[in-house]
């Protein structure tokens, strides 16, 4: 389609006051402005570039490399990009290649010792850095105004209009990416207590402290054994991240250019994405078991064999720390077998926030805000004529422990999806500490789906994921009691629960189906049969809940009656929405449930878990949340009408939930 230069963005002073001896004040601030002829050096570039190129392709300066195929993210193909080198307009692709080319003279010219060898390694680190904002896939953040990196959502994304940072004006582009190389250099000097500024003060003189920083395998490390006091890792989480499909973006480059210093690290053609810790389905796309399943169970396997090569280079009294996230419990299954099967205990376990409010890159989905952090110790070996350990005995101690935890943890301010996950960490805790562990009595073989048929089912097996289970039946009754404030003699139906909780967890009407069926499974029902369009329909690998507008344009609205509440309630919802808010209070009348503390509680629950509306003055919600937020306002008023003085105002009427607000994930201090 080509490429058109419609506005460029510049740095301008302006006076914003006088101090009181006359003298101005300035403030810089950001212009805009149409393009002039003289900026448009579209059809310059393309003609230098074209006499350069046989002569870089010559020098091997140009990536030509193909994309790969069968990527879980192809999209550069689907949008005309087959090389690596397409990823660049022809004026970036030209930029980029000189600075290649200037880089060779460099190393030709310069480097004559391991320091200068050094140098230019970050050198090649802050080209790099400088690909990632000049490239046809970066973005303008109109609200920040700011330059957007080409990896924010950790994917391809196509951009029709897209941003480039210039890269040879002064205090940016080049200047930019060599002073942040600089100040992370300097930031990992300090750590190790080498200046003056260092973070850390020791009591007793230490030696100085030297680093080994090794290209290798997770599975198999050049450390003797039991050589290591402390291992900290932070593995990929399981399927959220593709991370050597996407490094072929910097390894293309890094060839060319670190690769001189040390081409030792660079002999594949592109990145080994076959050998990567990853639940990748495209491994396994068209094979029998489901790719799904089978990239799950790879994951275990690959990170059981990381966790026992950690186990081989730690001393015995050694500790390993693990971070790791992922709203599904899948996930956190995989990693708990893997760690088992590496011989490791889990200790503790902390939650700590890591994701900023405003970095949330999916808007209508929901999103873990906190990473846990495992700590790990070498499992000692049971005697061979120790008693077995039934899980019968241990599933008890491992709610406890929950229950100790999710008051703790809430007060904290974990709250949502974060607040299952950090409760995961003491259920495994327990879990592991018993390991290993059998059924007393065996669990009754359930319906296979797809991903089972091709896997032994055993009843007496116990899985990590059945404390992850454990532990959610936990949060969901300490939930329960927290959204309803007033201690009434009520039931909530197992339908209503699951809503209230759904949107609870998320704080999104869109969740993995997965855990959509795990909720299902702690409240008693059977996903495919009472809830899936019933309240929700999937999307994909998700669902998305309905409103009660949604539900009845469908069909499935059940009758106003005590036996399910929600119907109650999105019927309630519907007719004041269409008619007003008096009609409502009118059904309500008719069905008696006006002093029923099943409805009063049922109320009391819906209100403190969906969306408010916004205010007029904040942005209004996306169109798949309008619906729900529009329930709310009116459940609200009916609540003020008619419930004043028994049903407490919503816990989050004055709030705007950050996940309505976020736009597109937050940069860094880098910019």
């Amino acid at each position: 389609m080509g490429h058109q230069l419609y506005c460029v963005v510049y740095r301008d002073e302006c006076i914003k006051g006088y101090s009181k001896n006359g003298k101005a004040k300035t403030q810089t601030v950001w212009g805009f402005r149409a393009p002039r002829p003289e900026d448009s050096v579209e059809s310059l570039a393309r003609l230098n570039l074209e006499q350069r190129m046989p002569l870089w392709q010559a020098r091997d300066i140009v990536p030509d490399e193909e994309f790969p195929p069968g990527t879980n993210d192809d999209r550069p193909l689907q949008y005309g990009a087959p090389l690596w080198r397409d990823l660049f307009n022809p004026r970036q692709l030209y930029g980029h290649c000189v600075s290649v080319e200037i880089f060779h003279d460099m190393y030709d010219e310069f480097v004559t010792t391991e320091l200068d060898r050094a140098a230019m390694v970050y050198i090649a680190l802050a080209f790099d850095k400088m690909l990632n904002y000049n490239a046809i896939q970066v973005r303008w953040h109109a609200n920040r105004e700011v330059v957007v990196g080409v990896f924010d959502r950790h994917d391809f994304s196509f951009k029709w209009s897209y941003a480039e940072m210039a890269p040879t004006i002064p205090g940016l582009g080049y200047d930019w990416a060599i002073r942040q190389t600089s100040k992370a250099l300097g930031e990992l000097i300090g750590l190790l207590g080498q200046s003056t500024e260092g973070r850390f003060q020791f009591e007793v003189p230490r030696p100085k402290p030297s680093v080994e920083v090794t290209c290798a395998s997770g599975d198999g490390l050049p450390i003797p054994d039991s050589s290591i006091d402390c291992v900290v890792m932070d593995p990929p989480y399981y399927d959220n991240v593709m991370y050597a499909e996407l490094s072929g973006f910097f390894y293309v480059w890094l060839k060319r250019t670190a690769g001189l210093l040390y081409p030792e690290l660079f002999t594949s053609h592109l990145p080994d994405t076959d050998r990567e810790a990853v639940a990748n389905t495209a491994r396994f796309k068209g094979q029998k078991g489901g790719a799904k399943n089978l990239a799950g169970r790879d994951y275990q396997h690959r990170m059981a064999a990381i966790f026992k090569e950690q186990r081989r280079v730690l001393k015995s009294d050694g500790i390993m720390t693990v971070m790791f996230t992922h709203k599904a419990t899948g996930a956190w299954d995989a990693l708990a077998t893997g760690l088992i099967d590496g011989g490791f205990t889990i200790t503790a376990s902390w939650p700590i926030n890591t994701e900023s409010e405003s970095s949330l890159h999916i808007r209508e989905k929901s999103s873990a805000r906190s990473t846990i952090f495992l700590v790990c110790r070498v499992r000692e070996a049971r005697p061979k004529d120790d008693e077995p350990r039934y899980w019968e005995e241990t599933e008890p101690k491992v709610r406890e422990a929950v229950r100790l935890r999710v008051k703790e943890f809430q007060e904290a301010g974990i709250g949502g999806i974060d607040l299952y996950l950090a409760c995961f960490g003491p259920a495994l805790q327990v879990f592991t500490e018993a390991w290993p562990l059998t059924r007393g009595t065996a669990r009754p073989e359930q319906r296979k789906k797809q991903k089972d048929l091709f896997e032994e089912f055993d009843p007496y097996a116990v899985r990590p994921e059945d404390a992850l289970e454990a532990a959610r039946r936990e949060v969901k009754q300490w939930r329960m009691e927290q959204l309803a404030t007033v201690k009434r003699q009520h039931h909530l139906d197992p339908l209503t629960e699951w809503y209230v909780l759904a949107w609870d967890a998320f704080r999104a009407p869109r969740f993995p189906s997965d855990e959509a069926l795990k909720l299902a499974r702690v409240v008693g029902l059977d996903y495919d049969q009472q809830v899936k369009n019933h309240v929700c329909e999937s999307k994909g690998d998700d669902v998305v809940l309905w409103d009660s507008l949604t539900r009845h344009r469908a069909g499935k609205l059940g009758p106003v009656s005590g036996n399910c509440m929600l119907d109650t309630l999105h019927w309630a919802a519907k007719v004041a929405r269409e008619q007003n808010t008096g009609a409502a209070n009118s059904l309500i009348e008719t069905a008696r449930l006006k002093e029923d503390p099943t409805f009063l509680t049922a109320l009391e629950a819906m209100l403190n878990v969906l969306p408010p509306s916004l205010p007029s003055s904040k942005k209004k919600p996306d169109a798949v949340l309008s619906g729900a937020a529009n329930d709310f306002q009116a459940l609200e008023r009916l609540r003020k009408l008619a419930f004043a003085e028994t049903v407490p105002a919503p816990k989050m009427a004055e709030q705007i939930p950050m996940d309505l607000l976020a736009e597109g994930e937050a940069e860094t201090d880098e910019e």
